[in-house]
């Protein structure tokens, strides 16, 4: 099978941190090709170089046999690459149409020729002083309409107001059907669902012509019946004759999906093995160096009383539409509470709520019996409650991705010195130091800018920062969501530490075996309303999925109210008066 790409002895250095050394790597013509690794070890880096974000500082690409120098994506655009990036590249407020045709090059105008005719066609030479004003004023006019057509002309229908024209619509939906893509071209991106949006960057490389693809984590995001279907495309993709490369850390998905996996580890290419030939163990030590054991730990703790209780609680999503219906819930310090779900079914505003960055409809959120309802983050924080939450958009939520990691150290505490008009970065610094040194934080400094960081390590500065406040109370949202296996195990030793200190976590997860593992219980969800809470120990994949799909309702069945502690901090009068609230 011959090799469409070959890299050979790729580096490229930021500063001291050397992201690629002497990497050597293949791809075949109609393969997956899986790319692993850890967090920091340069997969991401290497592909920007192949898709000609960056550049280089020695070594060599060849496509399709010639030696090739890519400058921009452009030029990788027109050898047949194209990348789709972990965070999207599409302009919120247009269609999908406009989002893949605003990349594509025009036909010349040739504006000096039509300005040349336009001269011929509208001359001056009238002796007479007020005929020649007007010819004058005609050439004027004829002039401007050109330039102005020429610069609606340049900058895309989109823009001057003008459709696209029929043709591209046509091609955009043929796309669409041949390779089994389900998209709305006319919808707006900011419409969509997150799926939706994946759809339209693949649809827009392969509407430039694209047969060597680079997907960067595309699965981090997705459901599991997504996940298939993006599976089943990429299958077709590759019976097209598409080469494909997949960064993921998921190595279910790697043995199922890919022909062959391309190891690499702190920058340096490793091996690539066939799929048929590996398992996860196999792979796991070859990503980290050493031996691993796969196995993730649930120490017993002595559960204290409720440390949050939730009644009744019901909340709205953005369209107005009831995320959250009624739901009664309680964590005890030294428990964790798993939620489970099918990925929209109210996970996002349940966090938000508690953290007291979504409006409730009506209920209650208590900690250690105090009223948490209408108090913004800031207020609850004064209260002397420590609730850390740890969000699933991390860089839009989480972090602010253009400061660095000692700015970002600052955003819970920069407040606490009222009456000095400057904030003391010092002490922030020293902990940022901390923080990388205790989690092993691959980054140049500690006023590196986090949107410079891989993913699993943006992911590190986040959880790092929150468990930093000494919190009683964490709320977690997909915390190891795009992480590699061994960075996956040390957030679970976190958040277990966590635990065992007391603290009551809210551990909002997509892994069904990983939960049912590392939680205490597992909470289940769908459509908004509670099915059911079980013991991890005792329940089933089978179990869960048949409440997260709704055919299962624990509440029905065992005929018992849901979510009131015995214990409870809150009196049945106070529970009253919510109630007649």
């Amino acid at each position: 099978m011959t090799n469409v790409v070959e890299i050979r002895n790729l580096t490229k250095t930021f500063g001291e941190v050397v992201a690629n050394n002497k990497v050597r790597l293949d791809l075949r013509q109609g393969e997956i090709l899986a790319l692993l690794g850890e967090n920091g070890s340069g997969k991401t880096t290497l592909m920007n170089m192949l898709s000609g974000i960056y550049h280089p500082d020695s070594g060599d690409i060849f496509i399709g046999g010639k030696k090739v120098v890519i400058h921009s994506p452009e030029e990788a655009k027109r050898l047949g690459i194209g990348m789709v990036h972990q965070h999207f590249k599409l302009i919120d407020t247009l269609t999908a149409a406009d989002n893949i045709w605003m990349g594509t090059e025009y036909e010349p105008f040739h504006l000096d020729e039509k300005l040349a005719f336009a001269d011929e066609c509208n001359p001056c030479d009238s002796s007479d002083p007020a005929e020649l004003r007007a010819q004058k004023f005609r050439r004027f006019k004829t002039r401007l309409k050109l330039r102005l057509y020429a610069l609606k002309y340049k900058l895309g229908a989109f823009i001057s107001g003008q459709p696209l024209k029929k043709s591209r619509f046509d091609r955009i939906d043929k796309i669409t059907r041949d390779f089994g893509f389900e998209l709305d071209s006319r919808k707006r991106v900011c419409d969509m669902a997150v799926s939706e949006k994946q759809t339209c960057e693949i649809i827009k490389v392969l509407f430039y012509g694209a047969n060597i693809l680079i997907l960067d984590e595309p699965t981090a995001v997705l459901t599991t019946q997504e996940i298939q279907k993006l599976f089943a495309t990429m299958r077709r993709m590759k019976e097209r004759g598409c080469s494909i490369v997949i960064i993921t850390h998921k190595l279910n998905e790697v043995l199922e999906i890919s022909d062959r996996v391309a190891i690499m580890r702190k920058g340096e290419y490793i091996t690539t093995v066939d799929t048929k030939d590996a398992n996860e163990q196999i792979l796991t030590e070859l990503m980290v160096g050493e031996k691993v054991e796969l196995h993730i730990d649930r120490p017993k703790t002595d559960f204290d009383r409720p440390l949050l209780e939730i009644r009744n609680l019901t909340v709205k999503n953005d369209e107005g539409s009831v995320a959250i219906d009624d739901m009664s819930f309680y964590i005890r310090g030294g428990e964790m509470l798993g939620v489970a779900g099918i990925s929209g079914c109210g996970q996002k505003e349940l966090c938000e709520a508690i953290a007291g960055l979504r409006k409730i409809e009506s209920g209650e959120i208590n900690h250690k019996g105090q009223s948490l309802i209408g108090l913004p983050p800031k207020k609850i924080i004064e209260m002397g409650i420590s609730m850390s939450f740890i969000p699933e958009d991390r860089l839009g939520m989480g972090l602010a991705p253009s400061m660095s990691i000692t700015d970002n150290m600052m955003l819970k505490t920069y407040s606490e010195g009222k009456f000095n008009p400057f904030v003391n970065r010092k002490k922030a610094r020293e902990r940022a130091k901390q923080l990388i040194s205790a989690l092993n934080i691959v980054t140049p400094s500690t006023e590196t800018p986090v949107r410079r960081l891989s993913g699993g390590n943006v992911q590190k500065v986040l959880v790092g920062r929150e468990i930093e406040s000494s919190p009683n109370v964490i709320i977690t949202a997909y915390p190891v969501r795009g992480l590699d296996i061994n960075s996956s195990y040390a957030i679970y030793d976190i958040l277990n530490e966590q635990k065992k200190n007391g603290v009551g976590i809210l551990f909002v997860g997509e892994e069904l075996d990983v939960m049912l593992a590392l939680c205490d219980k597992i909470m289940v969800i769908c459509h908004g309303k509670l099915m059911g809470v079980v013991h991890a120990e005792k329940a089933t994949k089978e179990q869960l999925g048949l409440m997260m799909t709704g055919a299962l309702d624990l509440k029905i069945e065992n005929a018992k109210p849901y979510g009131i502690a015995k214990d409870s901090n809150i009196t049945e009068k106070e529970a009253h008066d919510d109630k007649n609230e």
